[in-house]
């Protein structure tokens, strides 16, 4: 490297590589993630619906909603939502606490995904319960793997 725009161009080169590297994340690097929210506690299927398509083609912004079925009153509401995905380099995608003020339990926000792999979301309830959603997603064109121009 002779001039400072070589320099330049390889020292981003080499933070783009580890911004987008490949992603190491596995399916059991999602269930020890949701095992530290849960611990041993059973989840069951039911009150929550993930909203995300089950095709996408770009993973660089994809849009993803997640509600509970709840009736938000001080007895009975949801404490947590979580969002988790198995090959991202962070299995954790989201969490948000709500309290029964909230008025609704649900939250919706933009994610990105590394490849075509399966979103899971679960919700924490007053009573103690975890209930959970899950949706497979197909990704054509991957978060990171558009070119630069």
């Amino acid at each position: 490297m002779n001039t400072r725009r070589e320099f330049l161009l390889a020292t981003g080169a080499i933070a783009l590589a580890v911004h987008c590297r490949p992603s190491e994340a596995t399916p059991a690097t999602m269930q020890e993630a949701i095992r530290k929210v849960v611990g041993d506690a059973e989840i069951r299927r039911g009150k929550v619906k993930l909203d995300l398509p089950p095709l996408i083609d770009n993973g660089n912004v994809i849009a993803l909603a997640v509600s509970v079925d709840s009736p938000m009153t001080p007895a009975e509401h949801v404490k947590a939502i979580h969002v988790f995905n198995e090959k991202n380099p962070q299995p954790n995608v989201i969490s948000a606490t709500l309290g029964p003020r909230a008025g609704r339990a649900g939250l919706s926000t933009r994610i990105r995904l590394a490849d075509s792999q399966t979103v899971i979301a679960i919700a924490q309830l007053s009573d103690g319960s975890f209930w959970q959603a899950s949706q497979d997603v197909i990704v054509t064109v991957a978060a990171c793997a558009e070119e630069i121009s």
